[in-house]
């Protein structure tokens, strides 16, 4: 599990004279540019027929008079913060009302200034395009990232004791973990090399939860060694955790991982904690899981956890199962175990991909839902999302290639692709794009294409924007999560270069891989 350290401490503070906050004209909600005809002056008459009367064709692009929607729950995030009681003792616990609030009255980092052009905090994305000199690249804000972790450290000031574990599968970039455990964040890991960088990244172990169904005996040694907690999810992971701790000579804290068997209603592929799920224990033969961790002293039941998926939309999904938990956690006691400390119930709000001004619960919202149920156990809560911290703060910039027609389709091509970005392609997902500044060409439906040899090759179906130029920037929202993390050098397509945003500085937090790096894997 080396990890190479000249990658891991990359970091480029880029000069920002030609994306300086000076060439940024003022910012707005892209709603607000455009919510009456007294703004079209300070409006760039490019597209003004819809600009002026704030309409669009298909009621989803941002340039025509509809808000970039962030939700608020597309603000939350999990970091693993431990609360405890002194600093409940020192600190006012919000009301859910003031935290509800403060989430909907949160403002989204990337907007449209006067003159149309979309903005990441105080830069111009089109400004940012033009210096660097990868495409596509995902461009990245760091105030968004850190008032999404608030937004649960908040809404979790009413537990005792309580960790916010960000679930670094959904980004695994080193600087955006080092910024989240700066903020207090601990993590959750699904593999060695997961546990490896968050240790470099300076995550506390002990605030640190390995999952997974298929641990490899040298990944659980690894997590003995560190004393983070590991998730039991069936009969072999057991006895696998129990050889690693006699490996390392240490008594090893473990939760058995349990399928609430509540239906999400989600996407399949991120459905995880329904019966038919491949993760898990079987819930009917918890007693003699039991039965052998009570035999086995270097093992010791701390909690339970369960994850019901991914892109969920309905807190009361997450209350169903907080019953359902609290049952099991009562048998548990009933059998002896009053070790029991932690109830993690994993992550899973969702985000608007849409921007259609839905909105999404937030993790107060999630919280005050559940909050009665997971008082009553008097354990301590674990909450490990990583979407809802990370995806609404990126975009995937994309330069047009060009445009044509099949006499059918017309397609917008563009440098970045499924290879760049897969979940369009993976899940039929749906995200939210538009261009990054004014065009004037008429307006049409088209397919947002990349330049990969899969008819599966695309990022957007059916979107109507007006006909860009060859060299207009195009940007696919909501990135953050999944996006550059399943990435892949598909067709020999080098995996992006990353940026990060703060305020009017530009940083570059990950090169983009080259050909030679590749070719340098086969020198053996």
């Amino acid at each position: 599990f080396g990890l190479p350290s000249s990658k891991m401490d990359l970091c480029f503070v880029l000069p920002v004279s030609a994306v300086s906050s000076a060439s940024v004209a003022p910012q707005a909600t892209a709603s607000s540019v455009r919510r009456s005809s007294s703004s079209s002056a300070s409006v760039s008459p490019v597209r003004s027929g819809n600009l002026s009367k704030g309409i669009t064709t298909d009621g989803r692009r941002f340039f025509a008079g509809k808000q970039i929607a962030f939700s608020t729950a597309h603000r939350s995030v999990f970091t693993s913060t431990v609360v405890t009681e002194a600093t409940l003792s020192q600190e006012k616990i919000p009301s859910t009302e003031d935290l509800l609030k403060k989430e909907r009255s949160a403002r989204t980092q990337y907007t449209v200034d006067g003159q149309g052009y979309l903005c990441c905090e105080k830069l111009r994305v089109k400004d940012i395009q033009n210096q660097v000199p990868e495409s596509p690249f995902y461009l990245y804000s760091k105030t968004q990232l850190t008032q999404n972790y608030k937004a649960y450290e908040d809404a979790l000031k009413i537990f005792p004791k309580a960790i916010i574990g960000y679930a670094i599968k959904a980004n695994h970039n080193f600087h955006i973990a080092k910024h989240l455990c700066s903020l207090g964040s601990g993590a959750v890991l699904v593999s060695g090399n997961e546990l490896l960088m968050a240790l470099r990244a300076g995550f506390d172990p002990k605030k640190t939860v390995f999952n997974g169904n298929g641990k490899t005996l040298p990944e659980l040694v690894l997590a003995a060694e560190h004393e983070v907690m590991i998730n039991v999810d069936s009969e072999f992971d057991l006895e696998h955790i129990i050889q690693a701790a006699k490996t390392v000579g240490k008594q090893t804290r473990i939760l058995l991982r349990i399928n609430p068997d509540v239906d999400p209603h989600v996407h399949a592929y991120v459905s995880t904690g329904i019966k038919n799920s491949k993760f898990g224990i079987r819930n009917n033969r918890l007693d003699k899981f039991l039965a052998r961790i009570r035999d086995e002293p270097m093992v010791k039941l701390v909690g339970v956890h369960s994850h019901l998926g991914s892109t969920i939309k309905e807190v009361t999904i997450f209350k169903d199962a907080a019953v359902i938990m609290v049952d099991f956690i009562k048998k548990i006691r009933a059998a002896g175990f009053d070790s029991l400390e932690w109830l993690n119930f994993g992550g899973g709000l969702g985000i608007d991909y849409s921007h259609e001004g839905v909105e999404y619960p937030t993790p107060a919202e999630l919280i005050d839902t559940v909050k009665d149920v997971l008082l009553e156990a008097k354990l301590g809560i674990i909450l490990e999302p990583g979407r809802s911290i990370v995806g609404n703060t990126s975009i995937l910039v994309n330069k047009v290639i060009g445009v044509k027609t099949n006499g059918n389709k017309n397609f917008i091509v563009v440098d970045g692709s499924m290879a760049s970005l897969i979940r369009p392609s993976l899940y039929d997902a749906w995200q939210y794009i538009d261009l990054i500044e004014p065009v004037e060409g008429p307006e049409k439906v088209f397919d947002i294409v990349g330049p990969v040899c899969e008819s599966a090759d695309f990022l957007g179906k059916d979107r109507s924007l007006p006909t860009p130029p060859e060299g207009a920037g195009l940007a696919v929202f909501d990135a953050g999560a999944y996006g550059h993390a399943m990435s892949s050098q598909y067709n020999l397509h080098m995996r992006p270069a990353e940026y990060l945003v703060d305020g009017d500085k530009l940083t570059q937090i990950r090169k983009e891989e080259t050909l030679d790096d590749y070719l340098k894997l086969f020198d053996c």
